[in-house]
């Protein structure tokens, strides 16, 4: 998208900000984001919502007051300006992600009085949140994990916390236990989040570990015990558990803090691949000069999904072995593309038609089929609704 998001590049400069005490990241970049995203200020302080996003699980939730993103000295009046523009915004009408965002903004700017405003509203729903917040859905789930990791973040960004205080512990206890088996949460988003709210908390807890001793115990097994300390606690210690099944206790010794994750992985079968998208395929024999082969390969694709556009898709054309895409047909499927995206409402109109033409570089003997593949990019399991993959093969031999 030539445009660009609001949104998306505040997110991405503000990583890039946090990012840039740890690894070289070109300061031109962010810069020049957060000057864009200054020539979007409107004269109230919000921010204009421009561009695309075409990551749906985001969209759902995303603000229309304003945007942040981390900034340098230069920046004052631009951020005074956006946080005017969150003072006046209605918090009975706004969603709880909203609120959690307004908390963790208004912590770091020092505005108590709107901080506990705000906090006062989010606390009376994050209970129910916590208790009843959906599971079954990578999408919902990732989005309360966000939400709590800016709460999460409203709190242990407050100078005088106390690590210890009941309502931080148990935003913390609630997000450690959504973390996968891998570290991280249901998507990028709420994975960057989280594990700065985690480690902000981590960084209020005193580092004194002198050594701390966790044993592991199952019946009839000898017990599994890990030992923690001072020249090992940023090391991973991990072991698998003795037996399938039984009943485990953990038993922990000595002082300090440690974090303990258990992992059951179940031998289930895949969930059922959801299909959205209506894929057709051509082949259409060109005049050949009797030395090398062309022919186009027509390509007719459509969404039909329950949501109301796509998420970003791909379309993966492989070629048969020996030929090659004939380059200006590829320049010109690549401007029809930026085109339909401009004049559509969704991501793809009601049937893309694409043609790409191929010519043979190799002649190669006996040649297999190739295939076509359409999926959404962010869900990649959401495939063709004929076939997941269409064969191709030459026009003489169809």
């Amino acid at each position: 998208d030539e445009q660009g998001n609001t949104w998306l590049t505040a997110f991405v400069a503000r990583s890039f900000g946090q990012a840039s005490s740890h690894i070289y990241i070109d300061k031109d970049h962010v810069r020049s984001a957060l000057r864009w995203l200054q020539e979007h200020q409107l004269p109230s302080g919000c921010f204009q919502s421009v561009g695309k996003l075409f990551n749906n699980d985001l969209k759902v939730w995303l603000p229309d007051v304003g945007v942040g993103a981390g900034g340098t000295p230069c920046e004052d009046t631009m951020l005074d300006n956006a946080l005017h523009c969150l003072k006046k915004v209605k918090l009975d009408e706004t969603n709880l992600y909203v609120k959690a965002l307004m908390a963790y903004v208004f912590t770091l700017s020092k505005d108590m009085e709107m901080r506990k405003q705000v906090l006062d509203m989010v606390e009376k729903e994050t209970g129910k949140l916590l208790l009843w917040g959906p599971r079954d859905h990578d999408c919902v789930q990732g989005m309360i994990s966000v939400t709590v990791a800016y709460i999460l973040l409203a709190h242990v960004s407050k100078p005088d916390l106390l690590p210890n205080e009941a309502s931080v512990s148990k935003l913390v206890r609630w997000l450690s236990a959504q973390r996968n088996a891998f570290g991280g949460f249901a998507s990028t988003q709420d994975t960057v989040v989280s594990l700065q709210a985690l480690a902000q908390y981590a960084a209020l807890i005193p580092q004194e570990i002198r050594d701390v001793k966790v044993a592991v115990k199952g019946m009839g097994a000898s017990p599994l015990e890990f030992h923690v300390h001072k020249n090992n606690k940023l090391v991973l210690h991990q072991a698998s558990l003795p037996a399938d099944t039984g009943t485990y206790t953990v038993e922990a010794t000595g002082s300090g803090c440690v974090y303990v994750q258990t992992t059951l992985y179940y031998n289930i079968p895949p969930p059922k691949t959801e299909v959205v998208f209506v894929l057709d395929v051509e082949t259409v024999p060109k005049e050949c000069d009797g030395v090398r082969k062309e022919f186009d390969i027509h390509v007719s694709v459509r969404y039909v999904g329950d949501r109301g556009t796509s998420n970003m898709a791909l379309l993966e054309v492989e070629m048969l072995s020996g030929f090659i895409p004939v380059q200006n047909s590829v320049k010109e499927v690549r401007l029809f593309l930026q085109l339909s995206l401009r004049i559509s409402k969704s991501n793809f109109p009601i049937s893309l038609k694409l043609n790409i033409s191929v010519e043979q570089d190799v002649e190669v003997q006996n040649l297999k089929a190739a295939t076509v593949h359409v999926y959404d990019y962010y869900k990649p399991g959401e495939i063709s609704l004929t076939l997941c993959k269409v064969t191709i093969l030459p026009p003489t031999q169809t």
